[in-house]
């Protein structure tokens, strides 16, 4: 069986600690992939927030829009883990951008990677409902991560 192979950058701008939560946790007794979606928004809205954006500017009527999502896991998370997930922003186009993670945790004196991932993200006109063109000023913080 083919597995999806993602590409990481070598350099990643932010890194934020996410603790695991009971609620992250499925029946298999270790952290859900549901969950990991959800620690990758917040990592997200984070790191929106570390270089001055949000993902959904109401005032403006703009904000990013997930067009897909890729995530390979590598290693189980459990209850009481804190994560560490590390983003950065790569292959730009005219409309958009990916996200990259990279989600660890230490444990018994080792890091352990629990699982890599990247969101393609477009730019959006909620007012006209349409995609629009990433603004300048957004992809150059976007690419230094400030």
């Amino acid at each position: 069986m083919a597995r999806i192979k993602i590409d990481l950058p070598e350099v990643f701008p932010f890194t934020i600690q996410i603790p695991v939560r009971i609620q992250d946790v499925n029946y298999g007794g270790h952290v859900g992939n549901d969950a990991i979606l959800s620690i990758m928004h917040e990592s997200r809205i984070q790191f929106l927030s570390s270089i001055g954006y949000k993902e959904l500017d109401q005032e403006a009527g703009t904000g990013l829009i997930m067009t897909d999502v890729a995530v390979a896991y590598k290693g189980e998370g459990f209850h009481g883990d804190i994560f560490e997930v590390a983003v950065a922003a790569g292959e730009f186009n005219a409309l958009g951008f990916e996200l990259f993670y990279r989600i660890t945790t230490n444990r018994d004196a080792q890091t352990i990677t629990i699982a890599e991932g990247k969101t393609g993200m477009i730019f959006f006109d909620y007012n006209r409902r349409k995609v629009a063109k990433l603004p300048a000023d957004m992809k150059a913080s976007l690419e230094t991560g400030k």
